[in-house]
């Protein structure tokens, strides 16, 4: 029976940590939150040797145990507690080789709770670049860990480091925790204090009787009265928070100071490289740093359509033929309608816009692996403090482009609760990959495709036009909502800028399966689910309100050769007859759930340019918005008055849509541009929802939110529908 170990990694921001985490678990991961908090946990596993297995837990980055954020908290809630189910065996802390003074600060402080520690020196090819030595035997001997040398990009090392993992679980078996701290004792400067802790928490070890002192009130697993006791003792001792920390701190530098100087050797200094000095006098320069980036995002955008387009022509014509292929082989019935216009219809709103959302992300992915992705976001801090917006709000609102519900929860990094609130408020403006699909399929029934200068097509700048339309939203609203949630408190951008490096292709190709897996698994259990529920909705109705229907259309079309025939066995003859067959359908669908449903709230939605079909996918689409094209889908499958529309593939079927009030064609550029305006304002994910309530720990501002965004969108669409029809 194989033996178990739990590993935490852990370490400074961009020092390789999360592509170790990738090398280690590759595709064998999995993410969900940290018991008792909203806080993101990546964990996967790893085979050891032959006899262990291990779970990876991948921790938010941190500079030291003392949290700034929601997302840094976790880290000492989990390494101070035992007991939770998180809490490793081993931790591995990740450092940056060419910034180890800096980084070993951290490192001295967990190796002070008593956990067993290895330490993995990564980037010592860029510290090589600074003519940087570290000699990890010395710095093993001065640290007494284990020392490995790691390059996390390509896995590198990887095998040392789990012998060392393996080494230092087996030394821990049956060891006793020290009291004494290796690099800080907090005794020398309050013993008594320390002393009752230890005493009244039953706690052996001195740095974490110190850390229930700084942080009880961020520890989820004590209770408030337990706060209030350590409370009552820091009056009664005198302590003073701040000022210990710092001399804490000053106290380790000295020391890391010490072994540092033994152990690394710089030969000269090395200034940066004169090519990347050239490149961020670019991207970074006040003017051309903007042109630069939209131009990089029109290029994106512009290969979005223009790859993926065959592939998808590809999947949508195929389920096209497999729908047809099913109701042409299986006997007529309910189930195989449901499986063709239900099941299958669903499905194919799915699949076809997997080319997309893989070729989005992998531009993304290569942006954020070269290194640029961090510069936009120090270019866009000078935009977002002039509307009022904290800098560290560029990270949640580009992560938005992606998904909210993730960029939601990385405003935890915002220390400023005001900050953070507004940032939340703003960030499901900015266009998501959810609002991809429509955005796509709405522009190419509407927008021609003319190219200029041989590469740029207009659809591209259209789509373009869209995500700055969310963007410009975002910014204009957080000015609005700054004067209406007030910020007293000034916020502070803090980021490292990563040298350049080129993509780690690994890297890139586990983000596109992520967002592939994402968008299938999470949003396709949706669309299906509710393309079924669309089915039934739409196969019957109440009383016999269908068979009347029915009947309806058989009266009017009762004539045939010019004659007036009646009897069961001409309406049979009558019925054969695709036109009347499929003018059956649209009755009957008119006639149904759904088509009740629609036409109740049709005229709310009629000022729009909207029926009652893009009413019942609108609604539909407020689980997801990548809902309305599937929900498209089946309600034209089944309501198709077309004798081909069966075999058709999504783009038909909306081109071959039909206003019944002006006989021309229903998606016309007014209606379309007003579904895109109304989709790029509009609330419409309940996942966001969700999410929002968790991290504002209430229903008032999701309530807030809802309400600005869908009356927004609303009367945005109005007046484009108006304006343009």
């Amino acid at each position: 029976m194989k033996s178990y170990c739990k590993i935490a990694l852990v370490g400074n921001p961009n020092s390789g940590k999360s592509s170790l985490f990738n090398q280690l678990t590759g595709l064998r991961q999995k993410t969900g939150n940290f018991p008792g908090v909203t806080v993101d946990k990546r964990s996967g596993s790893c085979e050891l040797d032959a006899d262990t297995e291990s779970e990876i837990i991948d921790f938010p980055g941190i500079y030291s145990v003392y949290p700034k954020s929601l997302d840094e908290q976790v880290v000492m809630d989990v390494l101070a507690n035992a007991a939770h189910e998180s809490y490793p065996d081993v931790v591995v802390v990740v450092v940056d080789s060419a910034n180890l003074q800096r980084n070993l600060l951290l490192f001295t402080e967990i190796i002070d709770l008593n956990i067993p520690v290895v330490l993995a020196l990564n980037m010592l090819d860029v510290a090589a670049g600074m003519n940087i030595e570290i000699n990890a035997v010395k710095l093993a001997m001065h640290l007494n860990v284990p020392v490995v040398k790691i390059n996390a990009r390509v896995g590198g090392g990887i095998d040392l480091l789990k012998a060392a993992i393996l080494a230092q679980k087996q030394n821990a078996v049956g060891a006793t925790q020290s009291s004494q701290s290796a690099f800080f004792d907090p005794t020398l400067l309050v013993p008594e204090f320390i002393a009752d802790i230890k005493t009244k928490f039953g706690l052996s070890n001195n740095y974490l009787a110190l850390q229930y002192i700084h942080q009880h009130n961020n520890f989820t697993f004590l209770n408030p009265t337990q706060r209030l006791q350590i409370d009552e003792m820091a009056v009664q001792y005198q302590f003073d928070s701040v000022d210990f920390q710092a001399k804490e701190i000053i106290g380790r530098y000295v020391k890391i100071r010490q072994f540092i100087t033994d152990s690394v050797k710089q030969k000269t200094v090395v200034h940066q490289p004169l090519w990347t000095k050239r490149l961020d006098s670019v991207l970074l320069h006040p003017f051309w740093g903007y042109v630069g980036f939209m131009i990089i995002l029109l290029l994106m955008f512009q290969a979005v359509f223009a790859w993926a387009q065959a592939p998808m022509d590809l999947i949508d014509g195929g389920i096209a033929w497999l729908s047809g292929w099913l109701k042409d082989t299986l006997p007529p019935g309910n189930l195989t309608e449901l499986l063709t216009d239900g099941i299958l219809a669903g499905i194919g709103g799915v699949l076809v816009f997997i080319p997309q959302i893989a070729f989005l992300f992998l531009l993304i992915s290569i942006l954020e692996e070269s290194g640029y992705m961090s510069r936009v976001m120090v270019l866009m801090d000078k935009i977002m403090r002039r509307f009022g917006l904290n800098g560290k709000s560029v990270v949640p609102l580009i992560s938005g482009v992606a998904c909210a519900v993730p960029a939601i929860m990385a405003a935890r990094s915002i220390s400023n609760r005001k900050d953070r609130l507004i940032t939340i408020l703003v960030t499901p403006l900015m266009s998501c990959s959810a609002r991809l699909p429509i955005f796509t399929i709405l522009i190419a029934l509407v927008v021609p495709t003319t190219t200029y200068f041989g590469i740029i097509s207009l659809q591209a700048l259209t789509l373009l036009g869209l995500y700055l339309l969310g963007t410009v939203s975002a910014i204009l609203t957080a000015w609005a909502l700054k004067g209406i949630v007030s910020v007293k408190d000034e916020g502070f951008f803090v980021m490292e800028i990563p040298t350049y490096k080129l993509p780690r292709w690994n890297h890139v190709g586990l983000t596109i399966y992520d967002a592939v897996k994402a968008f299938v698994l999470e949003a396709g259990k949706i669309i299906v689910a509710i393309s079924i529920v669309l089915w039934v909705a739409a196969s019957y109705g109440p009383g016999d309100a269908m068979q009347r229907a029915e009947d309806q259309v058989r009266a009017q079309n009762s004539v045939l050769n010019g004659s007036m025939l009646d009897g069961s066995t001409v309406r049979r003859s009558t019925l054969d007859s695709a036109a009347v067959a499929n003018a059956v359908n649209a009755q009957r669908l008119e006639a149904s759930y759904a088509g009740h449903f629609g036409k109740f709230i049709e005229p709310a939605i009629k000022p729009l340019g909207y029926d009652w079909k893009i009413g019942v996918a609108l609604l539909a689409s407020f689980a997801a918005r990548e809902v309305f094209v599937g929900t498209m889908s089946t309600i034209y499958s089944i309501g198709s008055d077309d004798p081909t529309g069966n075999n058709k593939t999504i783009k038909e079927r909306l081109l071959a849509e039909v206003n019944p009030d002006t006989g021309k064609a229903m998606y016309t550029p007014a209606l379309s541009f007003s579904l895109l305006i109304f989709y790029v304002f509009a609330m419409m994910c309940m996942s966001t929802i969700a999410t929002v309530y968790r991290e504002t720990k209430g229903w008032k501002w999701p309530a807030i939110q809802f309400f600005y965004m869908t009356g927004l969108g609303y009367l945005l669409a109005y007046l484009t529908y108006q304006v343009l029809k």
